[in-house]
C-alpha cells in the first residue's frame, strides 16, 4: 500500500452501498432521504463522499453551515439539493440565494435578511421553517408563530416553503421517550396552524438516524440521516433494539478504515522509561516501534498506555505518552519491519478495531472521534 502522508483513511464503497440499502429498507419509498454530511461528512470527507453517494442515488444533502454548503456545492451534480441546517454567515448570504441553496429558518432575523437578499437578486429563497418543540436549541416557539405568519404572508412572493421541521432531543435513548412524544405533539399542533394560515410546506421532517428506527411513524416526507450512513450506530441501545426487532437481514458496515505505517524500531533496556515523562517503564528488554500519528491527527492523548493497533494481523499495545505527531507500540514478540502497515481503525487479517472500540478506549463518542480526524489526512475510496 502506497501512503503519501503519515496516515491514510480508506473509504469502503461496498460498505456505503450496504448502509444505504439498510436505510432504505427502514423508510417508505415515498420518504426522501437527505444524507447528512456535516462535520466533513462525519470525518469521511465531503469531497469524497458526495460523488459516491450520488452514484448510489442520493440527491439531497444536509450540512450545518454555509461554509460546508460551499464545499459540497463544488462536488454535487446540478440535480442535487443542498440544505443548510444551521449557520449562514453574512458573507455567504448572497451566494446561498444565488445558488438556490435550501436552509433552515429558525428566527425572524434570518428570514428577513435572506428575503432582503432575494429581492436584490430577484430570486426566491428556499426555506425550511424550524419549530422549537422542546429541545430548546433553535426554532420558532408557539409565541413567535403569529409574527412569523405575518412575515410569511408579507413576503409570499419571495420564498418557497420547502419544509417544516424540528429536531428530536435524543432519539437514541429511551430515557427521552416522553420528551420526544411531547415534541411530536407540539410539532403536529403547530403544523396545523400553518395549514390554517394557508401555508403548505412541501415536506415535513423530524427524524435523524436514531429516529427512523425508534420512531418510524414520525418519518414523514423526508428523513435526515447521518451516522448510520457511515456504518455506525447512534447508540448501543438503538443497536440492541434493532437486533431484537430485526426488520431486515441487512446490518451496518463501517465505511472508514485508518492506517499508517511503522517508521522506526528500536530496543529499550529494562529499567528505561519510554517516551515523554515517566508514564511507562520498561520492566524487561523491549522492542518499540514508532508510528507517525498523534493527537494532532485525531489519535487522542487519552490512548497513552491504553490504545491498541493492528500490525500483520496482531493486536499490539500503545506504550508511553501519545505525542502530537507520534505514538509508540510494543513489538517485542512479533516480527515487524519498518514500513509495515499499522491499522488504527479497520481490519487486518482476522482482527478488527472498529470505531466504537477505538472510541471507548479514547473516551469519545463515535461522532466526536470521527469529526476530529485531521482533514489533511488523505481519504481514498476503495
Amino acid at each position: 500500500m502506497i501512503i503519501n502522508h503519515s496516515s491514510i483513511i480508506e473509504l469502503n464503497r461496498e460498505a456505503l452501498a450496504n448502509n444505504l440499502r439498510f436505510i432504505r429498507s427502514l423508510i417508505k419509498e415515498s420518504t426522501q432521504l437527505s444524507t447528512v454530511i456535516k462535520g466533513n461528512a462525519y470525518g469521511h470527507g465531503i469531497k469524497q463522499m458526495v460523488p459516491e453517494l450520488e452514484r448510489l442515488g442520493v440527491n439531497h444533502f444536509s450540512v450545518f453551515s454555509s461554509f460546508e454548503a460551499k464545499i459540497a456545492h463544488q462536488y454535487t451534480e446540478k440535480n442535487s439539493t443542498i440544505m443548510i441546517m444551521g449557520d449562514i454567515t453574512v458573507e455567504d448570504k448572497k451566494w446561498v440565494v444565488k445558488n438556490e441553496i435550501e436552509f433552515f429558518v429558525y428566527n425572524a432575523e434570518t428570514f428577513q435578511s435572506l428575503v432582503k437578499e432575494a429581492k436584490k437578486l430577484d430570486k426566491k429563497i428556499n426555506i425550511h421553517i424550524e419549530l422549537e418543540t422542546g429541545m430548546n436549541r433553535h426554532g420558532f416557539d408557539e409565541q413567535e408563530l403569529n409574527h412569523l405568519f405575518k412575515l410569511l404572508h408579507e413576503h409570499k412572493s419571495h420564498y418557497n416553503l420547502k419544509g417544516i421541521c424540528t429536531h428530536f432531543a435524543g432519539a437514541e435513548s429511551s430515557t427521552n421517550y416522553k420528551r420526544i412524544q411531547d415534541q411530536q405533539e407540539r410539532f403536529s399542533t403547530n403544523v396545523k396552524r400553518f395549514s390554517q394560515e394557508g401555508l403548505q410546506a412541501e415536506k415535513l421532517h423530524t427524524s435523524c438516524s436514531a429516529g427512523i428506527m425508534a420512531y418510524p411513524k414520525f418519518n414523514y416526507d423526508m428523513v435526515r440521516v447521518g451516522i448510520i450512513t457511515y456504518g455506525l450506530w447512534p447508540s448501543k441501545e438503538i443497536q440492541l433494539m434493532y437486533n431484537v426487532q430485526k426488520k431486515t437481514e441487512l446490518d451496518l458496515k463501517s465505511v472508514l478504515s485508518w492506517r499508517s505505517s511503522i517508521i522506526d524500531i528500536k530496543t529499550v533496556k529494562a529499567g528505561e522509561f519510554v517516551g515523554y515523562g515517566t508514564s511507562f517503564l520498561a520492566e524487561t528488554d523491549m522492542k518499540i516501534a514508532s508510528v507517525p500519528v498523534g493527537y494532532g491527527y485525531g489519535f487522542s492523548r487519552s490512548l497513552s498506555n491504553t490504545g491498541r493497533v493492528l500490525v500483520n494481523g496482531k493486536r499490539l499495545s500503545v506504550v508511553g505518552t501519545v505525542n502530537m505527531n507520534m505514538f509508540l507500540i510494543e513489538v517485542t514478540h512479533v516480527n515487524v519491519e519498518v514500513g509495515d502497515t499499522v491499522t488504527i481503525i479497520g481490519k487486518d487479517g482476522n482482527q478488527t478495531i472498529n470505531v466504537s472500540y477505538f472510541g471507548n478506549l479514547s473516551e469519545q463518542l463515535n461522532y466526536e472521534l470521527l469529526t476530529r480526524l485531521d482533514k489533511s489526512i488523505p481519504r481514498v475510496v476503495i
